[in-house]
């Protein structure tokens, strides 16, 4: 847990709660050190352009530090994956700026810690509630920058905004223990306090969901934050930094230093081996995981993660084949198929196997539509980038050279050089890339399997384990087959299970710790034990 103390050449002084639009930093026009914005062109430096009718008032392209909108000395360019499009440049925080952030957070948290519960509810409440008035502007930024669907976006937002109500109400629930010993002159207490401050680095497939899931549970907990968003995917994160400041959340809580794949590396390293970050907070791959581990691994910091997945989809011959196509469909082409938890392998046994692959081919090519994310009753945006379309078509490749059958897809999209065919694979086997790699991308290769024993098998040789899936009718198998696969959650005759309210996480390479429920915040506290002797 970190302890308070002076820094040199500064002190850290106690917050003022201001409310929104009061005090000498207005959020409209804040830009650098100054107070003063200068006229003209210096009164833009913070915004983007604001693309295809995206909103100005929330596209902020500078850092955000100490409750204070920062240039950096190299700005970077952020695109429109559906069409390359440039929608606006932005600051290139390196080391410098990351270390900046840690000690402007590492100040504010001194005081942070001491803000009663009820006024961090009330605080987390606002920024929810400005995040719910603003819903439709912060989808767009999404579908410009991340290119999934108008609608995909909306729900994320309302999904991101969740988790600031849900650890608004969380943190009036930190509670601790009393526990009676055999002496009877002592009493014994459990404190539960914040851990410090939290390096908070985030991906770019939901650019807001994945903020807030985090955020909201280190300030419910009375930790401060330095939020790195991938590089693909600043703007979000900048706009959740405008919302904040608007809700009151006080300078140095929230901090933001977006990046450049280029300096990614030194951003992350200042972040995680800065002796002033107690808890490093990561998703993202689990190769990235591991050098993040070996950072922390210096001076020992508190480390939740949540790493790949590679999840089985299983359908047992009781099932009902049509729910199971339903949540195929449901579980892999979500944002076409880059989400940690979508289905990446289906093991579908002999006997409803056939009559599986032809159902799940006509939905794809009957429900799905591939466009941009903008356009009405578009289903499926393009892939974040190049290499994640060379990764699909890798494994499509591989996986026909092998033997395996394309029932439809196959190939990219005539929509642009992002957009990718949702493709079904039959006659596909343990040897291929696809049923040992996650594709992360609209890929579903079905395997055919016999016994119960052999599903579940294949299910668990995978060194990660985050998700799975599996439809059955029969309740003796659901039991079983729930309690043996090797992953930290499990959908049984479903394929959606995300939610605020459960814990999200995963065992083996997936990852460490639990996100959202009422387990989240666990992450962000440490249990101090109090002896109070001669009673």
């Amino acid at each position: 847990m970190a302890t308070c103390f002076q820094l040199r050449g500064c002190g850290a002084q106690r917050l003022s709660l201001v409310p929104p639009g009061r005090g000498p930093c207005p959020c409209a026009g804040y830009l650098g050190l100054s107070t003063q914005p200068k006229p003209g062109l210096a009164l833009l430096r913070g915004y983007a352009q604001g693309l295809a009718g995206l909103p100005p008032a929330l596209l902020r392209t500078d850092g955000f530090v100490g409750g204070r909108w920062l240039p950096a000395r190299a700005i970077f360019p952020v695109h429109d994956p559906a069409s390359g499009a440039e929608l606006g440049k932005v600051a290139d925080c390196g080391a410098p700026e990351a270390r900046a952030a840690v000690r402007a957070a590492y100040e504010a948290f001194c005081s942070w810690r001491e803000v009663s519960a009820k006024e961090r509810s009330s605080l987390l409440r606002k920024w929810y509630d400005l995040m719910i008035k603003n819903k439709e502007d912060l989808a767009k930024i999404i579908t410009a920058e991340n290119g999934k669907p108008l609608k995909e976006a909306q729900g994320e937002i309302l999904y991101s905004a969740l988790f600031l109500e849900w650890f608004s109400e969380e943190a009036r629930r930190i509670y601790g223990d009393i526990i009676y010993t055999p002496a009877k002159d002592k009493r014994s207490l459990v404190l539960k306090q914040p851990v410090g401050v939290a390096a908070v680095i985030t991906p770019w497939n939901f650019p807001s969901a994945m903020i807030t899931r985090k955020v909201g549970a280190a300030l419910a907990a009375g930790c401060t934050v330095v939020v790195k968003p991938a590089e693909d995917t600043p703007l979000s994160a900048l706009a959740l930094a405008e919302l904040a400041k608007q809700a009151g959340i006080p300078p140095g809580v929230y901090n933001v230093v977006p990046c450049s794949r280029k300096k990614a590396k030194e951003v992350g390293e200042a972040l995680c081996t800065d002796p002033l970050v107690s808890k490093i907070s990561f998703t993202g791959s689990t190769a990235t995981g591991k050098i993040l581990l070996h950072y922390a691994a210096d001076s020992v910091k508190r480390v939740s993660m949540e790493l790949g997945g590679h999840a089985p989809f299983i359908v047992f011959d009781s099932a009902n084949v049509d729910q199971a196509v339903a949540g195929a469909m449901a579980s892999k082409f979500r944002n076409s198929g880059q989400t940690c938890v979508c289905s990446n392998r289906f093991l579908v046994q002999r006997g409803i196997h056939d009559s599986f692959v032809k159902k799940l081919a006509e939905a794809i090519k009957r429900d799905l539509r591939v466009g941009n994310g903008f356009e009405e009753g578009t289903t499926q945006g393009p892939l974040i980038n190049e290499k994640a379309i060379e990764k699909v078509e890798k494994h499509v490749s591989d996986a026909v050279s092998k033997g395996a059958t394309i029932e439809t897809g196959g190939k990219r999209h005539r929509f642009g050089k992002n957009f990718f065919e949702p493709t079904l694979l039959s006659n596909v086997t343990r040897d291929m890339l696809c049923s040992h790699e996650e594709t992360f991308g609209p890929l579903a290769p079905v395997m055919k399997f016999d016994t119960e024993e052999e599903a579940v098998a294949i299910a668990n040789a995978a060194d990660v384990g985050l998700a799975g899936y599996f439809y059955s009718q029969d309740p003796a198998q659901i039991w079983r087959v729930a309690e043996q696969l090797e992953v930290g959650m499990v959908g049984v005759n479903e394929g959606l299970i995300s939610t605020v309210e459960c814990p999200f996480g995963g065992i083996k390479q997936s990852g460490l710790g639990r996100e959202g429920s009422k387990y989240g915040i666990d992450e962000y506290l440490e249990l101090k034990y109090v002896c109070y002797g001669g009673l």
